[in-house]
């Protein structure tokens, strides 16, 4: 095999092309050839005309940054004034609320979501234990997990056979998982992508998010001597309905009488990639909560240290630059009407999508905010195929092949609902 006298055991199973840049170098090719190709690939957002959506404020802002401010490294930790933000960032409103019920906060600053899923995947389980997935996950996911040495499992990403007793959320078999998890493992944590989820668009209604930290704290309550760590990932939450779901959540749960675990662990991964429009920047941080400052302040020291021993430090000027416009209103209020503008966008797409799919027929599958559709199917291949036959290039993955909105021209939209159509017929 080549390159075995210089690759590692791991090395030597890294193959292959990402599948979503594959597809849209399919794209890239149709266009160069003349053909009228539509983008549903990518996942970043276009505006119509098919060039990058950019936040203006956060623009304006990083290209008006001082010298220094972009030429010295930040701290390991990140920027004070950036670690701050992303608590709120993370948790929004809530985040006085319950920092008057007696929660703490730490942050470390990562090189995007993903730089805060590393360092969840680095530091909460042991080598060869296994993630809680539900099976529907963006699929880096599993590269995170691999070169840290984890195994994962999954449960289903809606109730099977139609029950919405508990909206979005399948609790039986979630519950299921963990029990095993526990009976196996001295740690568990669950990496829970919501709202506005990749690759489908779903969001857990309250409902279904109280229930699922009732599921989780019961099972912390059950195993005291087993660490549990709940993870957001909040990668799209900002384009969602409701913006800061979780923290909201908490809060109601506790007031109406939910008892915090000791050995519970609540994480927030969360990406300026999307939110601010400044994907190449990767800047995003890891945020912890928990009742007692003494866990708080050793996730900061051990998460700072594996930054430092990975990445070094994350890029100093987007956390200058979006720390300072949050900090005025007048910057904060700029960004959030560009914000609304490109959530509009989405919402746009969104709607035309579900109507055109309803009026022929086609079985999308529940999509509410963020980025991306979702139809469910045995051969997603042969469906993105049979798509790119008719114009229209989408991303087959595992069960099913997720729609780019965030890329899709909305006048487009109608074409990809009559190429999935004739696809799935």
């Amino acid at each position: 095999m080549a390159g075995e006298t210089f690759l590692n055991a791991a090395g030597l199973t890294k193959a292959g092309n990402d599948t979503i840049f594959s597809w849209w170098a399919k794209f890239q090719e149709a266009k160069s050839a003349g053909l009228p190709a539509v983008n549903g690939t990518i996942g970043a957002l276009l505006e119509d005309n098919g060039e990058l959506a950019i936040n203006k404020a956060v623009d304006s802002a990083i290209r008006n940054a001082p010298e220094h401010e972009i030429a010295a490294y930040a701290p390991l930790a990140g920027l004070p004034a950036f670690l701050d933000l992303s608590k709120s960032l993370a948790f929004g409103d809530a985040r006085d609320e319950l920092e008057n019920l007696g929660f703490h906060f730490s942050s470390t600053a990562s090189p995007g979501g993903s730089g805060a899923l590393y360092l969840s995947a680095n530091n909460f389980l042991d080598k060869g234990q296994s993630i809680l997935l539900r099976d529907r996950y963006w699929g880096p996911y599993k590269g995170f997990l691999q070169n840290n040495s984890l195994e994962y499992e999954t449960w289903p990403l809606l109730p099977p056979n139609g029950n919405d007793t508990h909206p979005f959320f399948a609790r039986e078999e979630f519950e299921h998982k963990l029990a095993e998890l526990c009976s196996k493992q001295d740690k568990v944590m669950v990496w829970l992508n919501d709202p506005a989820h990749n690759p489908t668009g779903l969001s857990m209604s309250p409902k279904g998010r109280s229930v699922c930290l009732e599921s989780f704290v019961e099972s912390a309550l059950n195993n005291p001597d087993i660490g549990h760590t709940l993870l957001i990932d909040s990668a799209y939450s900002l384009y969602a309905d409701e913006t800061h779901a979780w923290g909201d959540t908490i809060v109601e749960s506790l007031e109406n009488g939910l008892m915090w675990p000791e050995n519970l662990l609540f994480c927030v991964a969360v990406s300026l990639s999307k939110s601010h429009t400044i994907y190449g920047l990767r800047t995003g941080a890891l945020v912890s909560m928990h009742p007692e400052k003494e866990v708080t302040d050793r996730m900061e020291t051990v998460l700072c240290v594996t930054a430092r021993q990975t990445w070094s430090a994350t890029p100093r000027v987007s956390q200058y630059c979006v720390s300072e416009m949050h900090s005025s209103e007048e910057g904060g209020e700029a960004w959030s009407k560009e914000r609304d503008r490109l959530k509009s966008l989405l919402d746009n797409r969104r709607n035309t999508l579900i109507t055109e799919c309803d009026k022929l027929g086609v079985p999308l599958n529940p999509t509410m905010d963020g980025f991306f559709a979702w139809i469910e199917t045995e051969d997603p291949v042969a469906v993105a195929e049979k798509c790119a036959e008719h114009g229209v290039f989408l991303v087959p993955l595992t069960g099913g092949v997720r729609i780019g909105l965030c890329a899709l021209p909305t006048q487009s939209v109608p074409k990809v609902a009559e190429a999935l159509s004739k696809a799935m017929s």
